[in-house]
Order: C-alpha cells, then sequence, then structure tokens
C-alpha cells in the first residue's frame, strides 16, 4: 500500500513544482518560458501515468492468463 502512496504524491509534486514555476515566469514576464515549464511538467506526469497504467494492464492479462 505504501508504494501506490508514494506513486500519488510524486504526481501531486510534480503538479505543484510546475504550478508554482508557472506562476513564478509568469509573474516575472516570461510567459513563453511558463507555458514550456508547464507542458514539461505535464508530459512528466504523462509518461509517469502511462507508466502506471501499463502495468495495471499487465497485472489484469496476468489474472485472466494464469487459469
Amino acid at each position: 500500500m505504501g508504494t501506490e502512496i508514494n506513486e500519488i504524491f510524486f504526481i501531486a509534486g510534480v503538479g505543484i513544482l510546475t504550478a508554482v514555476i508557472h506562476t513564478v515566469l509568469k509573474q516575472s514576464g516570461k510567459e513563453e518560458f511558463a507555458s514550456w515549464a508547464t507542458l514539461t511538467g505535464f508530459i512528466v506526469i504523462m509518461f509517469t501515468v502511462v507508466s502506471y497504467i501499463g502495468d495495471l494492464f499487465n497485472k489484469v492479462r496476468d489474472v485472466f492468463l494464469s487459469h
């Protein structure tokens, strides 16, 4: 159960860090860099989520193929 919590905290942490970086860059007048920072954070989170979904599908496949 601890691993799932760590995964959720990782995703939340990346989201919060991305939001802070976006806000700081936007306040300093660098809107383009703020957009790139947001896009980068989104891509990191998507790769993480896709990895977890792939693990989920493998576990479901193993359950149905074990019979």
